[in-house]
């Protein structure tokens, strides 16, 4: 048990997602490599905004993930990888790990487009 506060409590966390993380490099068939697959209850923000394009407006749908402590430890960083949420799957473009003083991971977030 860490000493420290988890600042994304369990409680806070309804939505249901499937996060698939790829590591680094490519597979021999040049496919990106599943380094971890799972289904997990997240805190969950969605965002959009406005973009112009040389052809018009067009909306950019992006969220947020939160999950309390380490959804991978198996890997260092998370880099890149897919989400299922809502019935949408989204490309993870950044993920962090948000550490406690001592190094533990306090919790995952995980950045959508």
């Amino acid at each position: 048990m860490s000493m420290y506060p988890c600042l994304v409590p369990e409680w806070a966390c309804k939505t249901h997602i499937h996060v698939c993380i790829e590591q680094e490099g490519l597979s021999e068939d040049g496919g990106p490599l599943l380094a971890f697959e799972g289904d997990f209850l997240c805190n969950y923000q969605d965002t959009a905004k406005t973009v112009l394009t040389a052809e018009g407006k067009q909306v950019q749908l992006s969220g947020m993930a939160m999950f309390p402590g380490d959804i991978c430890p198996e890997l260092p960083v998370i880099s890149g990888g897919t989400v299922t949420v809502f019935g949408s799957r989204r490309t993870i473009f950044q993920g962090n790990k948000a550490r406690n003083p001592d190094g533990s991971v306090n919790f995952t977030e995980l950045r959508l487009i």
